[in-house]
């Protein structure tokens, strides 16, 4: 579903992503690890079409993301080509990304209706739908303004869900929220990850979350995967040691 072939991804002189070479299968969900700086959101911008890559290139269902073939050369990719493409992904931010001065309702809506031409009336219909589903039903006329953090971030993931994408991106979607709130949203996400067939790829530093949601794990630093495996094996046995410090340090904080 998802394929990065020799990625790189370079700001002026300093290079993020060093021929990077991974993928995820349809209905797959990977989660990558790894301290900050080693890579791990840019992967999930370049998906976005957020960034340009510097050199590779990224499938996403079979089709190139990044080029298009113009007679024998590949050239990097147009709008109208990306479009189609990234609308079969979805994203949940770190910091939610509402629209302010629109209520959840709208929130919700706006996209499926500008972007995918549904009628409002379904696409509202649809939208409470999700709103029940992530516990917010009675919320649909607020504006995040009044809503808590937890609350923001499950109707980001209304909104993503809304766009029915095949593959959901999940950045660092705990790490903005006060810790009483972080087990609702991750008790979701579980939810929502156990009963669908999405292809999930989570960026996260809440190990016990990427244990549970995952069925591989990628262990990055400094643009590379150190380490690739089933949860139970880089949690409880990594082979790598880079793996095993991070780890460390991490459990231990």
């Amino acid at each position: 579903m998802i394929r990065f072939d020799k990625v790189v991804k370079r700001y002026g002189d300093n290079t993020v992503l060093r021929e990077l070479d991974f993928h995820v299968r349809p209905g797959e969900r990977v989660t990558l690890i790894g301290p900050s700086g080693s890579g791990k959101t840019t992967i999930l911008r370049l998906l976005m079409t957020l960034e340009k890559v510097s050199g590779g290139l990224i499938e996403v269902d079979g089709e190139c993301l990044t080029h298009i073939r113009r007679g024998d050369k590949r050239v990097p990719a147009d709008e109208k080509h990306i479009r189609p493409i990234r609308r079969k992904i979805g994203m949940v931010f770190q910091q939610f990304n509402l629209f302010p001065n629109m209520n959840v309702l709208r929130n919700i809506t706006e996209a499926p209706v500008r972007a995918l031409g549904r009628p409002r009336a379904e696409a509202e219909a649809k939208a409470r739908e999700l709103l029940d589903m992530v516990g917010l039903a009675d919320k649909a006329l607020e504006h995040p303004s009044r809503l808590s953090g937890g609350q923001q971030q499950r109707v980001a993931i209304a909104r993503a869900l809304a766009m029915e994408p095949e593959i959901l991106l999940l950045d660092e979607v705990t790490s903005a929220l006060d810790p009483e709130l972080v087990t609702g949203v991750q008790d979701l996400l579980r939810d929502i990850a156990s009963s669908s067939d999405l292809t999930i790829l989570c960026v996260t530093h809440e190990m016990g979350f990427a244990r549970d949601i995952s069925h591989r794990v990628l262990m990055f630093d400094q643009g590379q995967i150190v380490e690739d495996g089933p949860p139970e094996k880089i949690f409880s046995d990594p082979a790598e040691q880079r793996t095993r410090d991070f780890l460390q340090a991490v459990i231990q904080t």
